[in-house]
Protein backbone atom coordinates (compact mmCIF):
# COMPACT_ATOMS: atom_id res chain seq x y z
CA UNK A 1 0.00 0.00 0.00
CA UNK A 2 2.42 2.23 0.83
CA UNK A 3 4.19 1.46 -2.20
CA UNK A 4 1.40 2.29 -4.82
CA UNK A 5 1.29 6.19 -2.56
CA UNK A 6 4.56 6.59 -3.11
CA UNK A 7 4.23 5.07 -7.31
CA UNK A 8 0.76 7.88 -7.71
CA UNK A 9 2.88 10.98 -6.01
CA UNK A 10 5.79 9.72 -8.44
CA UNK A 11 6.76 11.64 -12.14
CA UNK A 12 6.31 8.19 -13.79
CA UNK A 13 2.78 8.29 -12.97
CA UNK A 14 2.15 11.63 -14.26
CA UNK A 15 4.20 10.87 -17.69
CA UNK A 16 1.79 8.06 -18.13
CA UNK A 17 -1.48 9.65 -17.03
CA UNK A 18 -1.15 12.28 -19.56
CA UNK A 19 -0.06 9.74 -22.30
CA UNK A 20 -3.67 7.91 -21.81
CA UNK A 21 -5.47 11.43 -21.63
CA UNK A 22 -3.75 12.09 -25.20
CA UNK A 23 -4.74 9.45 -26.68
CA UNK A 24 -8.81 9.30 -25.80
CA UNK A 25 -9.08 13.02 -26.93
CA UNK A 26 -7.00 11.53 -30.22
CA UNK A 27 -9.46 9.08 -30.23
CA UNK A 28 -12.56 11.25 -30.09
CA UNK A 29 -11.52 13.80 -32.57
CA UNK A 30 -11.05 10.98 -35.54
CA UNK A 31 -14.27 8.79 -34.85
CA UNK A 32 -16.00 12.56 -34.18
CA UNK A 33 -18.88 10.58 -31.51
CA UNK A 34 -20.28 14.17 -31.31
CA UNK A 35 -20.83 15.27 -34.63
CA UNK A 36 -18.29 17.83 -34.79
CA UNK A 37 -15.98 18.41 -37.71
CA UNK A 38 -13.08 15.78 -38.18
CA UNK A 39 -9.24 17.08 -38.36
CA UNK A 40 -9.40 16.46 -42.11
CA UNK A 41 -11.95 18.87 -42.07
CA UNK A 42 -10.33 21.45 -39.89
CA UNK A 43 -7.56 21.79 -41.73
CA UNK A 44 -9.33 22.14 -44.74
CA UNK A 45 -11.20 25.03 -43.21
CA UNK A 46 -8.28 26.62 -42.45
CA UNK A 47 -7.25 30.03 -44.48
CA UNK A 48 -4.06 29.59 -46.15
CA UNK A 49 -1.37 31.86 -44.76
CA UNK A 50 -1.22 35.65 -46.74
CA UNK A 51 1.94 35.52 -49.15
CA UNK A 52 4.42 38.03 -48.33
CA UNK A 53 5.12 41.23 -50.80
CA UNK A 54 7.85 40.54 -53.20
CA UNK A 55 9.46 43.70 -52.41
CA UNK A 56 7.86 47.48 -50.84
CA UNK A 57 8.49 48.94 -54.56
CA UNK A 58 6.19 46.16 -56.18
CA UNK A 59 2.51 47.02 -56.75
CA UNK A 60 0.18 45.37 -58.48
CA UNK A 61 -2.66 46.70 -60.62
CA UNK A 62 -5.19 45.00 -62.37
CA UNK A 63 -8.83 45.43 -64.31
CA UNK A 64 -11.69 43.20 -65.30
CA UNK A 65 -10.27 43.62 -69.08
CA UNK A 66 -6.68 42.91 -68.43
CA UNK A 67 -4.45 40.62 -67.57
CA UNK A 68 -1.70 41.43 -64.15
CA UNK A 69 0.62 44.24 -64.31
CA UNK A 70 3.47 45.33 -61.57
CA UNK A 71 5.18 48.04 -61.04
CA UNK A 72 8.23 48.55 -59.76
CA UNK A 73 9.52 51.46 -58.14
CA UNK A 74 12.95 52.32 -57.53
CA UNK A 75 15.67 54.74 -56.70
CA UNK A 76 19.73 54.69 -56.92
CA UNK A 77 21.57 54.64 -53.83
CA UNK A 78 25.31 56.14 -53.00
CA UNK A 79 27.56 53.10 -54.71
CA UNK A 80 24.98 51.73 -56.26
CA UNK A 81 25.26 49.79 -59.87
CA UNK A 82 22.24 49.76 -61.91
CA UNK A 83 22.27 45.88 -61.80
CA UNK A 84 22.92 46.00 -57.88
CA UNK A 85 19.46 48.94 -57.78
CA UNK A 86 17.34 46.25 -59.53
CA UNK A 87 18.65 43.27 -57.60
CA UNK A 88 17.52 44.99 -54.71
CA UNK A 89 14.08 46.09 -55.54
CA UNK A 90 13.21 42.72 -56.93
CA UNK A 91 13.57 43.46 -60.50
CA UNK A 92 13.26 39.75 -62.44
CA UNK A 93 16.40 38.76 -63.46
CA UNK A 94 15.31 37.71 -67.48
CA UNK A 95 13.93 41.87 -67.00
CA UNK A 96 17.51 42.92 -65.28
CA UNK A 97 19.37 41.85 -68.32
CA UNK A 98 16.87 43.34 -71.02
CA UNK A 99 17.09 47.09 -69.31
CA UNK A 100 20.79 46.99 -69.03
CA UNK A 101 21.07 46.00 -72.85
CA UNK A 102 18.52 48.81 -74.02
CA UNK A 103 19.18 51.20 -71.54
CA UNK A 104 23.11 51.13 -72.29
CA UNK A 105 22.25 51.58 -75.96
CA UNK A 106 21.37 55.24 -75.25
CA UNK A 107 22.63 55.92 -71.57
CA UNK A 108 25.87 56.71 -70.66
CA UNK A 109 26.32 54.74 -67.18
CA UNK A 110 29.25 56.88 -66.30
CA UNK A 111 26.29 59.37 -66.18
CA UNK A 112 24.31 57.98 -63.30
CA UNK A 113 23.64 59.19 -60.47
CA UNK A 114 22.31 58.54 -56.64
CA UNK A 115 18.70 59.74 -56.74
CA UNK A 116 17.97 58.30 -60.30
CA UNK A 117 14.72 57.18 -60.76
CA UNK A 118 13.28 54.33 -62.38
CA UNK A 119 9.67 52.53 -63.33
CA UNK A 120 9.31 49.32 -64.45
CA UNK A 121 6.10 47.81 -65.45
CA UNK A 122 6.41 43.97 -66.02
CA UNK A 123 3.03 41.43 -66.15
CA UNK A 124 2.16 38.33 -64.70
CA UNK A 125 4.93 36.01 -66.74
CA UNK A 126 8.07 38.83 -65.87
CA UNK A 127 7.56 40.11 -69.68
CA UNK A 128 8.80 43.78 -69.82
CA UNK A 129 6.09 45.78 -70.60
CA UNK A 130 7.67 49.48 -70.35
CA UNK A 131 10.52 51.36 -68.33
CA UNK A 132 11.00 55.07 -67.86
CA UNK A 133 14.15 56.31 -66.44
CA UNK A 134 14.98 59.38 -64.87
CA UNK A 135 17.98 61.05 -64.27
CA UNK A 136 16.92 64.56 -63.82
CA UNK A 137 13.59 66.77 -63.87
CA UNK A 138 14.80 67.30 -67.87
CA UNK A 139 16.23 64.42 -68.81
CA UNK A 140 14.36 61.37 -69.10
CA UNK A 141 14.11 58.09 -71.44
CA UNK A 142 10.96 55.68 -71.77
CA UNK A 143 11.81 52.05 -73.16
CA UNK A 144 8.55 50.22 -74.59
CA UNK A 145 7.72 46.99 -75.91
CA UNK A 146 7.12 47.09 -79.78
CA UNK A 147 6.10 44.10 -82.31
CA UNK A 148 9.97 43.98 -82.96
CA UNK A 149 10.94 44.15 -79.72
CA UNK A 150 12.05 47.21 -77.59
CA UNK A 151 12.08 50.84 -78.54
CA UNK A 152 13.65 53.69 -76.25
CA UNK A 153 13.52 57.48 -76.37
CA UNK A 154 14.08 60.71 -74.96
CA UNK A 155 11.01 62.17 -73.10
CA UNK A 156 10.36 65.55 -74.15
CA UNK A 157 9.80 68.14 -71.71
CA UNK A 158 7.82 71.36 -72.22
CA UNK A 159 9.69 74.14 -69.97
CA UNK A 160 7.26 77.06 -69.07
CA UNK A 161 10.17 80.12 -69.11
CA UNK A 162 10.01 84.13 -67.27
CA UNK A 163 12.06 86.24 -68.22
CA UNK A 164 12.71 88.65 -65.25
CA UNK A 165 14.09 91.94 -63.58
CA UNK A 166 15.75 92.33 -60.45
CA UNK A 167 17.13 94.79 -59.07
CA UNK A 168 17.93 96.40 -55.40
CA UNK A 169 20.30 99.05 -53.53
CA UNK A 170 23.39 98.22 -51.31
CA UNK A 171 22.42 98.75 -47.47
CA UNK A 172 25.39 96.40 -45.98
CA UNK A 173 26.35 93.67 -48.29
CA UNK A 174 25.11 92.52 -51.97
CA UNK A 175 23.68 89.10 -50.42
CA UNK A 176 21.40 91.62 -48.32
CA UNK A 177 20.93 93.67 -51.34
CA UNK A 178 19.14 90.99 -53.34
CA UNK A 179 15.18 90.17 -52.81
CA UNK A 180 14.45 87.48 -50.36
CA UNK A 181 12.15 85.80 -53.39
CA UNK A 182 15.20 85.01 -55.49
CA UNK A 183 15.14 81.14 -55.51
CA UNK A 184 18.71 80.10 -54.62
CA UNK A 185 22.02 81.95 -53.57
CA UNK A 186 23.55 81.04 -56.94
CA UNK A 187 22.02 83.80 -58.27
CA UNK A 188 23.95 86.23 -56.29
CA UNK A 189 27.36 84.34 -56.43
CA UNK A 190 27.06 84.31 -60.55
CA UNK A 191 25.92 87.94 -60.40
CA UNK A 192 29.12 88.55 -58.80
CA UNK A 193 31.44 86.43 -60.81
CA UNK A 194 30.48 88.14 -63.74
CA UNK A 195 31.44 91.54 -62.71
CA UNK A 196 34.42 89.69 -60.75
CA UNK A 197 37.08 91.63 -62.78
CA UNK A 198 35.90 94.91 -62.23
CA UNK A 199 34.58 95.10 -58.67
CA UNK A 200 36.12 93.70 -55.91
CA UNK A 201 32.90 92.89 -54.07
CA UNK A 202 35.04 92.11 -50.98
CA UNK A 203 36.02 95.59 -50.75
CA UNK A 204 34.71 97.98 -53.45
CA UNK A 205 30.99 98.26 -52.57
CA UNK A 206 29.50 101.10 -50.62
CA UNK A 207 26.02 101.36 -48.82
CA UNK A 208 23.91 103.28 -52.13
CA UNK A 209 25.30 101.23 -55.17
CA UNK A 210 22.64 100.07 -57.21
CA UNK A 211 22.28 97.14 -59.03
CA UNK A 212 20.02 95.33 -61.88
CA UNK A 213 20.18 92.04 -63.86
CA UNK A 214 17.45 89.94 -66.02
CA UNK A 215 17.58 86.16 -66.06
CA UNK A 216 14.91 83.64 -67.31
CA UNK A 217 13.54 81.10 -64.61
CA UNK A 218 12.75 77.79 -65.82
CA UNK A 219 9.27 75.94 -64.31
CA UNK A 220 8.43 72.26 -64.84
CA UNK A 221 4.61 71.58 -64.39
CA UNK A 222 4.60 74.69 -62.24
CA UNK A 223 7.28 73.92 -60.22
CA UNK A 224 10.70 75.74 -60.58
CA UNK A 225 13.65 74.07 -61.55
CA UNK A 226 16.51 76.43 -62.01
CA UNK A 227 18.10 80.11 -63.25
CA UNK A 228 19.88 79.96 -66.76
CA UNK A 229 22.56 82.44 -67.24
CA UNK A 230 22.01 85.71 -66.42
CA UNK A 231 21.30 87.60 -69.49
CA UNK A 232 22.39 91.08 -68.70
CA UNK A 233 23.26 93.05 -65.36
CA UNK A 234 24.74 96.41 -64.61
CA UNK A 235 26.23 97.55 -61.21
CA UNK A 236 25.80 101.40 -60.35
CA UNK A 237 28.36 102.96 -57.90
CA UNK A 238 27.50 105.40 -55.31
CA UNK A 239 30.70 106.90 -55.76
CA UNK A 240 30.31 107.04 -59.55
CA UNK A 241 31.06 105.08 -62.19
CA UNK A 242 29.37 102.36 -64.52
CA UNK A 243 29.87 98.74 -65.38
CA UNK A 244 27.88 96.79 -67.70
CA UNK A 245 27.98 93.21 -68.61
CA UNK A 246 25.54 91.69 -71.87
CA UNK A 247 25.26 87.78 -72.57
CA UNK A 248 27.06 87.36 -76.35
CA UNK A 249 28.42 85.10 -78.90
CA UNK A 250 30.82 87.39 -81.11
CA UNK A 251 30.70 84.06 -83.38
CA UNK A 252 34.13 82.32 -82.83
CA UNK A 253 33.86 81.40 -78.94
CA UNK A 254 31.09 80.55 -76.23
CA UNK A 255 28.70 83.04 -74.91
CA UNK A 256 30.53 85.97 -72.77
CA UNK A 257 29.72 89.05 -71.41
CA UNK A 258 30.59 92.41 -72.82
CA UNK A 259 30.05 96.08 -72.12
CA UNK A 260 29.25 98.54 -74.23
CA UNK A 261 32.42 99.52 -75.47
CA UNK A 262 32.98 95.93 -77.07
CA UNK A 263 35.10 95.07 -73.96
CA UNK A 264 35.41 91.19 -72.83
CA UNK A 265 34.68 91.12 -69.13
CA UNK A 266 36.88 89.10 -67.41
CA UNK A 267 40.94 89.46 -67.75
CA UNK A 268 43.79 87.74 -67.12
CA UNK A 269 43.55 87.41 -63.34
CA UNK A 270 40.43 87.61 -61.26
CA UNK A 271 40.57 90.19 -58.60
CA UNK A 272 39.69 88.25 -55.94
CA UNK A 273 39.81 84.30 -56.13
CA UNK A 274 36.67 84.64 -53.06
CA UNK A 275 33.41 85.52 -54.84
CA UNK A 276 32.03 87.30 -52.21
CA UNK A 277 33.74 87.85 -48.54
CA UNK A 278 35.52 90.66 -46.44
CA UNK A 279 39.03 91.70 -46.10
CA UNK A 280 40.05 91.00 -42.59
CA UNK A 281 43.84 92.28 -43.29
CA UNK A 282 45.67 94.42 -46.30
CA UNK A 283 48.86 93.97 -48.25
CA UNK A 284 51.59 95.79 -45.44
CA UNK A 285 55.22 96.11 -45.27
CA UNK A 286 54.27 96.40 -41.34
CA UNK A 287 51.88 94.80 -39.95
CA UNK A 288 51.34 93.52 -36.51
CA UNK A 289 51.00 89.68 -36.72
CA UNK A 290 47.74 89.17 -34.74
CA UNK A 291 49.23 85.53 -33.22
CA UNK A 292 52.80 86.37 -32.44
CA UNK A 293 52.22 90.26 -32.03
CA UNK A 294 55.76 91.02 -33.68
CA UNK A 295 55.54 93.24 -36.66
CA UNK A 296 56.76 92.33 -40.12
CA UNK A 297 55.05 92.49 -43.83
CA UNK A 298 52.05 90.86 -45.07
CA UNK A 299 52.68 90.42 -48.44
CA UNK A 300 49.17 89.68 -49.25
CA UNK A 301 45.54 90.15 -48.93
CA UNK A 302 43.15 87.83 -46.22
CA UNK A 303 39.59 87.71 -47.41
CA UNK A 304 37.42 86.52 -44.34
CA UNK A 305 34.47 83.97 -45.05
CA UNK A 306 33.01 81.00 -43.86
CA UNK A 307 34.97 78.04 -43.98
CA UNK A 308 34.48 75.45 -46.48
CA UNK A 309 33.81 78.68 -49.05
CA UNK A 310 35.33 78.02 -52.81
CA UNK A 311 38.32 79.66 -53.23
CA UNK A 312 38.87 79.93 -57.24
CA UNK A 313 42.26 79.70 -59.52
CA UNK A 314 42.99 83.73 -60.28
CA UNK A 315 43.57 82.87 -64.25
CA UNK A 316 44.96 79.61 -65.95
CA UNK A 317 48.58 77.93 -65.06
CA UNK A 318 49.91 74.67 -63.37
CA UNK A 319 49.80 73.62 -59.66
CA UNK A 320 53.59 74.04 -58.65
CA UNK A 321 52.69 73.17 -54.57
CA UNK A 322 50.02 71.81 -53.30
CA UNK A 323 50.30 70.76 -49.69
CA UNK A 324 51.21 71.77 -46.18
CA UNK A 325 53.74 74.32 -45.68
CA UNK A 326 54.50 75.94 -42.53
CA UNK A 327 52.41 79.25 -40.48
CA UNK A 328 50.43 78.85 -44.26
CA UNK A 329 48.67 75.67 -43.35
CA UNK A 330 47.01 74.12 -46.40
CA UNK A 331 48.67 75.86 -49.57
CA UNK A 332 48.46 75.51 -52.80
CA UNK A 333 50.73 77.78 -55.50
CA UNK A 334 49.98 77.91 -59.06
CA UNK A 335 52.26 79.55 -62.17
CA UNK A 336 50.76 81.17 -64.64
CA UNK A 337 53.29 82.17 -66.92
CA UNK A 338 54.87 85.91 -67.65
CA UNK A 339 56.71 85.35 -63.90
CA UNK A 340 53.61 85.62 -62.40
CA UNK A 341 52.60 83.00 -59.16
CA UNK A 342 49.54 83.04 -57.02
CA UNK A 343 49.53 81.98 -53.46
CA UNK A 344 46.56 80.60 -51.30
CA UNK A 345 47.00 80.23 -47.52
CA UNK A 346 45.38 77.98 -44.49
CA UNK A 347 43.02 76.11 -46.44
CA UNK A 348 40.58 73.88 -44.54
CA UNK A 349 41.36 71.39 -47.98
CA UNK A 350 41.96 71.13 -51.66
CA UNK A 351 39.86 70.16 -54.66
CA UNK A 352 40.16 66.45 -54.68
CA UNK A 353 42.10 64.87 -56.54
CA UNK A 354 44.75 68.42 -56.96
CA UNK A 355 47.78 67.53 -56.93
CA UNK A 356 51.68 69.23 -58.66
CA UNK A 357 51.73 69.40 -61.99
CA UNK A 358 47.99 69.58 -62.62
CA UNK A 359 46.59 72.51 -64.71
CA UNK A 360 43.48 74.25 -63.73
CA UNK A 361 41.49 77.08 -65.46
CA UNK A 362 40.57 80.61 -64.07
CA UNK A 363 37.43 80.85 -61.73
CA UNK A 364 38.03 76.73 -61.50
CA UNK A 365 37.61 75.71 -57.78
CA UNK A 366 41.21 74.45 -56.17
CA UNK A 367 40.43 75.02 -52.53
CA UNK A 368 37.77 75.63 -49.35
CA UNK A 369 38.27 78.39 -47.07
CA UNK A 370 39.87 77.51 -43.60
CA UNK A 371 41.75 78.29 -40.40
CA UNK A 372 44.82 75.44 -41.06
CA UNK A 373 48.08 76.97 -39.99
CA UNK A 374 49.01 79.74 -37.72
CA UNK A 375 45.78 82.20 -37.44
CA UNK A 376 42.75 83.34 -35.78
CA UNK A 377 40.03 82.03 -37.54
CA UNK A 378 38.73 81.15 -40.98
CA UNK A 379 40.19 83.54 -44.13
CA UNK A 380 42.34 83.18 -47.29
CA UNK A 381 45.54 84.60 -47.40
CA UNK A 382 46.17 85.45 -50.55
CA UNK A 383 49.67 86.68 -52.46
CA UNK A 384 50.97 87.22 -55.82
CA UNK A 385 54.33 86.85 -56.42
CA UNK A 386 56.14 88.33 -59.95
CA UNK A 387 59.19 86.90 -60.10
CA UNK A 388 60.81 87.62 -56.97
CA UNK A 389 58.70 90.24 -55.25
CA UNK A 390 54.64 90.26 -54.37
CA UNK A 391 52.47 92.90 -55.43
CA UNK A 392 49.64 94.19 -53.81
CA UNK A 393 46.09 92.29 -55.41
CA UNK A 394 44.20 94.87 -54.97
CA UNK A 395 46.21 97.28 -56.69
CA UNK A 396 47.03 95.78 -59.75
CA UNK A 397 45.53 96.36 -63.35
CA UNK A 398 44.94 93.85 -65.74
CA UNK A 399 43.63 94.00 -69.56
CA UNK A 400 40.43 92.66 -70.59
CA UNK A 401 40.37 89.28 -72.48
CA UNK A 402 39.21 90.83 -75.49
CA UNK A 403 38.06 94.05 -77.39
CA UNK A 404 34.96 93.83 -80.41
CA UNK A 405 35.28 96.69 -82.85
CA UNK A 406 34.20 97.28 -86.24
CA UNK A 407 31.70 95.05 -87.83
CA UNK A 408 31.64 92.96 -84.51
CA UNK A 409 31.49 95.64 -82.24
CA UNK A 410 28.16 97.08 -84.43
CA UNK A 411 26.65 93.69 -84.63
CA UNK A 412 26.91 93.21 -80.76
CA UNK A 413 25.19 96.65 -80.08
CA UNK A 414 22.59 95.80 -82.57
CA UNK A 415 22.37 92.07 -80.46
CA UNK A 416 21.51 93.36 -76.78
CA UNK A 417 19.60 96.99 -77.77
CA UNK A 418 16.22 95.24 -76.10
CA UNK A 419 18.22 94.16 -73.56
CA UNK A 420 19.24 97.63 -72.69
CA UNK A 421 16.05 98.71 -73.07
CA UNK A 422 14.40 95.89 -70.32
CA UNK A 423 17.58 96.79 -67.96
CA UNK A 424 17.16 100.52 -67.82
CA UNK A 425 13.35 100.72 -67.98
CA UNK A 426 12.86 100.85 -64.49
CA UNK A 427 14.15 99.73 -61.00
CA UNK A 428 11.20 97.68 -60.34
CA UNK A 429 11.40 93.49 -60.14
CA UNK A 430 9.31 92.23 -62.48
CA UNK A 431 7.87 89.72 -65.18
CA UNK A 432 8.77 90.75 -68.47
CA UNK A 433 7.98 88.01 -70.37
CA UNK A 434 6.30 84.57 -70.36
CA UNK A 435 7.10 81.78 -72.93
CA UNK A 436 7.29 78.29 -73.15
CA UNK A 437 10.35 75.67 -74.38
CA UNK A 438 10.65 72.31 -75.32
CA UNK A 439 13.66 70.13 -74.16
CA UNK A 440 14.63 67.22 -76.31
CA UNK A 441 17.99 65.64 -77.25
CA UNK A 442 19.26 68.46 -79.17
CA UNK A 443 18.72 70.69 -76.93
CA UNK A 444 20.14 71.91 -73.23
CA UNK A 445 20.02 74.34 -70.49
CA UNK A 446 22.67 75.78 -68.80
CA UNK A 447 21.78 76.31 -65.49
CA UNK A 448 23.32 78.23 -62.65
Amino acid sequence: MQALKIFLRSAHFITIAFFFASCLVLIGFTTNPFGHKTLKDAKASIAPPAVPAVSATLRETNDNNSAQTFDIQGELRQGDTLSKSFIRHGVPPAVRVRLIESLGETIDFKRLRPGDHYSIKVDDEEKLLKCVYEISPLESYTLIGTDNGYRIERDLKNLETRKIRISGEVDTTLFDAFPGEIKTPKLVYAFADIFSSRIDFNTEIRVGDRFGLIVEEYYLFGEFIGYGPILAGRYESAGGGLFEAFRYNPGNKSDSYFDRAGKELGSSFLRSPVGIGRISSRFSWNRRHPVSGTVKPHLGVDLAAPTGTGVMAAADGKVVFAGRNGGFGNQVIIAHGNGYRTHYGHLAGFKKGLKAGQRVKQKEIIGYVGATGVTTGPHLDYRVQHHNSFKNPLSLEYRPKSVLDGEKLAELRESISPLVSELYADYSNSVLEVGSLVIDGERRIAFL
